[in-house]
């Protein structure tokens, strides 16, 4: 969720509001319950208070004031660990992933990479999941396992051996690598691949990579800012082959297994989504998502090549066109948090997209910021998804 400003960051405040709305529960995710048997004791409800607050006090996670009970922490038995967030994500998407990573049976770390949590959600997709080496969201690369070759959808930052973990998932077949979208939690690790495939508009913003992009993640004195892992863990940049395609591209795994490419836009300039026709999945990327979904301006493209494709009305006709193929597809897999949502969310989101783009002013809230020296604020607004999250969006007055 990144290359773009960090008062992206608004996308991921305000969950006291996003809560009172959102209208699905994790077990119409499909995720199972731990909800104990009426005859087992529930050791929690007789815990003294004075033992609960103490947990929550000695909360790791530093979210800001006021917060520090928000998110409490998930079991984990990755080589990362987590030092601070940048914002808190929503009640719904931290209940969902702690769930998901603490009980799902399907789990396995490798270790080869012991920064990688590897879920099985088909007999030929697997999650992979990492935790966002920065303070923003933890990731998911998707692995698409087919007769011949095998898809890799995005990198993450590359820590760890992705490509050893990924052969060894696939038993050594040839793997097609593909990016939604450029930004750091999601295309870092291409360096770690010969060839990536993306949209043709993606492509002049992974040329732009280089050996410095990791930098940032350390402060002045070479310690770990947001997430503890072994500096050398990360690739050693090194350049490899870019193939940008056009809207429509399709991926051949063998057998007559398809994946196609379907721009979007929105999140980013050259933005795609992946279509799994096999497994009927679409691979969303970052333009949906439990926590917010940032999918674009009013009327502020971001700078850089085909920006303008970086407007909510650019996003929202290609909505459109995914729910005019939803008989090819059941479900959505973003990037982010929740996964396995039910396609009928498409025609919710464009709903919401319209009353945006029909009037900028009708949010349902807004947040205010201000920056270091500002002499005003940057406000960012939110308008919610029926039955889901909200997206975040800005926009110039006239």
């Amino acid at each position: 969720m990144k290359n773009q400003n960090r008062e992206d960051t608004y996308m991921s405040t305000n969950r006291r509001h996003f809560f009172q709305n959102v209208g699905a529960g994790l077990a119409g995710l499909g995720l199972s319950t731990a909800i104990p048997s009426a005859g087992t004791a529930l050791s929690t409800a007789a815990a003294p208070v004075k033992e609960t607050k103490r947990a929550a006090d000695s909360f790791p996670y530093p979210v800001g004031p006021g917060r520090s009970k928000q998110m409490w922490p998930i079991k984990s038995e990755l080589k990362s660990r987590r030092i601070k967030f940048d914002t808190p994500q929503n009640q719904i998407s931290w209940a969902y992933m702690k769930e998901l990573r603490e009980h799902n049976k399907t789990k396995k770390i490798y270790p080869i990479n012991p920064y990688v949590e590897v879920y099985q959600f088909r007999d030929t997709v697997f999650g992979l999941f990492t935790e966002n080496c920065d303070g923003m969201g933890d990731v998911w690369m998707w692995l698409i396992n087919g007769p011949e070759r095998a898809m890799l959808i995005d990198t993450a930052y590359g820590l760890g051996d992705i490509k050893g973990l990924v052969d060894q998932l696939t038993g050594g077949k040839p793997i097609l690598v593909a990016n939604t979208h450029e930004h750091y939690d999601h295309a870092y690790g291409n360096c770690r691949f010969d060839r990536v495939y993306c949209h043709e508009y993606l492509a002049p913003y992974l040329q732009a990579q280089h050996e410095h992009m990791w930098d940032y993640l350390f402060d002045d004195f070479g310690d770990n800012i947001w997430l503890e892992f072994d500096r050398n863990d990360l690739p050693k940049f090194r350049k490899y082959e870019i193939v940008g395609v056009k809207d429509g591209y399709k991926f051949d795994l063998g057998g007559g297994h398809e994946v196609e490419l379907m721009f979007t836009g929105g999140h980013s300039a050259g933005h795609a989504a992946y279509l799994d026709k096999e497994n009927r999945i679409l691979f969303t990327g970052d333009n949906i998502c439990s926590d917010v979904s940032g999918c674009g301006s009013v009327n502020v493209p971001r700078p850089g090549p085909h920006g303008e494709n970086t407007l909510l009305k650019v996003y929202r006709e290609n909505v459109k066109r995914q729910i005019d193929r939803m008989d090819e597809f059941d479900y959505l897999f973003p990037c982010h948090f929740m996964v396995n949502i039910e396609n009928n969310l498409l025609p919710n989101i464009l709903e919401a997209l319209d009353e945006i783009l029909a009037n900028p002013e009708a949010y349902d809230y807004k947040i205010e910021r201000w920056a270091k020296g500002a002499t005003e604020p940057t406000v960012r607004y939110f308008k919610f998804i029926k039955g889901f999250s909200v997206i975040g969006y800005t926009y110039r007055k006239a």
